[in-house]
């Protein structure tokens, strides 16, 4: 496999697909509510091999890539991955690299080390150069439009497969979100940390107040308590959260310039980071070098099947997060997606690249 690389292959075509797949049940954090998620999904081709890559977005993104990126890459060295990127890149200048054009770059991104990994005959892990084998995740669910119970059913059985945490959604209603962490901290028992997630709903002196409400009921860690683009106030939180609590945010990050003004703002005890977001597995390293040249932990935002392999490689990572819809739609679209195993996932390398295949006859029936 190595020669094949080395006579240089080229790229053949590049093509894109949209999948819009149902949730089980309505979901709703504090600020958003949505009954589906799609999954664009990119495939790149050389010499009769084919890499997939894919992100979490809208369905126009899929349209980007044809028509825009899929000449771009098309006849480019099928192995040097950041020469397509940095095309890419350039290509989707004017029309505004960050929101959906990030997530059209960041699928053929993904497809092309997956494609890479695939003519090597290595996984993504394997390829990038691992640190460990395997990465600990955490539950991430518990959306505000659950009951109690549905609630404490899900957390229990995660806390079952041994996971380090379990993370849930405030803000909706404010007044009721500590009855509700109430009921989830019961639900998880010792040994079993308990995260809060409010999406940017809270203003600042509120999410200070409750802040210390949540510390009392052993929450270690609060995410976005305001909006991420209010990195004064994170860093307000930040400092004013009590001891054992730590802020989380940058999940909504499309580049590394936001990563570097998050982490100079001393904003976050740890930097999230998203793949399917910020320019894929090529803009996932960067935010991992700027996460450790300013000694913060990085933690992967949602797409655990597509993570575990990046987070194989950082030195100094938090859980990675096995959130719900994510979890489930990698198991129904894909052959070998990983399934929690004391409270870690890791990669087959058996399985080169990704380790991931379409399953076509599941897949076409949530078709965009």
């Amino acid at each position: 496999m190595t020669s094949v690389a080395a006579a240089g292959v080229s790229v053949d075509r590049v093509t894109a697909r949209a999948f819009t797949v149902p949730t089980d049940a309505p979901e709703r954090d504090g600020t958003a509510a949505w009954d589906s998620t799609t999954l664009v999904l990119a495939e790149v081709e050389a010499d009769g091999v084919t890499g997939i890559g894919y992100a979490y977005g809208e369905s126009v993104a899929a349209e980007l890539i044809r028509s825009k990126l899929a000449e771009v890459v098309s006849r480019l060295d099928a192995t040097a991955v950041p020469a397509a990127w940095w095309a890419m890149r350039r290509e989707m200048r004017n029309a505004g690299v960050p929101g959906v054009c990030a997530t059209a770059i960041s699928a053929v991104d993904v497809a092309m080390w997956d494609l890479k990994g695939r003519l090597l005959g290595r996984s993504l892990a394997q390829l990038l150069g691992e640190v460990r084998d395997r990465v600990p995740v955490y539950g991430s669910g518990g959306f505000t439009s659950y009951s109690d119970e549905r609630l404490q059913a899900q957390f229990a059985g995660w806390a079952a497969d041994g996971v380090t945490a379990c993370k849930m959604k405030v803000g909706t209603d404010p007044d009721r979100d500590p009855e509700r962490v109430e009921a989830a901290r019961a639900a998880l028992g010792d040994g079993v940390e308990l995260y809060v997630d409010a999406n940017g709903a809270y203003e600042r002196k509120q999410a200070i107040e409750l802040a210390q409400v949540f510390r009392d009921q052993d929450v270690t860690w609060f995410e976005e308590p305001v909006s991420s683009d209010d990195l004064e106030g994170l860093r307000l939180l930040r400092d004013r959260a009590p001891a054992g609590m730590r802020i989380a945010a940058g999940e909504y990050g499309y580049d590394t310039w936001y990563f570097r003004r998050m982490l100079e703002a001393g904003a976050v005890d740890v930097l999230q980071a998203d793949a399917t977001r910020c320019l894929g597995v090529s803009g996932f390293l960067q935010a991992i070098a700027l996460a450790d040249a300013f000694g913060v932990p990085i933690s992967a935002h949602t797409a655990p099947s597509l993570h575990m392999h990046v987070c194989c490689t950082a030195g100094h990572i938090a859980p990675l997060e096995w959130f719900h819809d994510h979890a489930r739609i990698e198991a129904e679209l894909f052959h070998g997606a990983p399934r929690i195993e004391d409270g870690t996932i890791g990669p087959d390398h058996d399985r080169p690249g990704l380790g991931l295949e379409l399953n076509a006859e599941r897949a076409e029936k949530y078709a965009a």
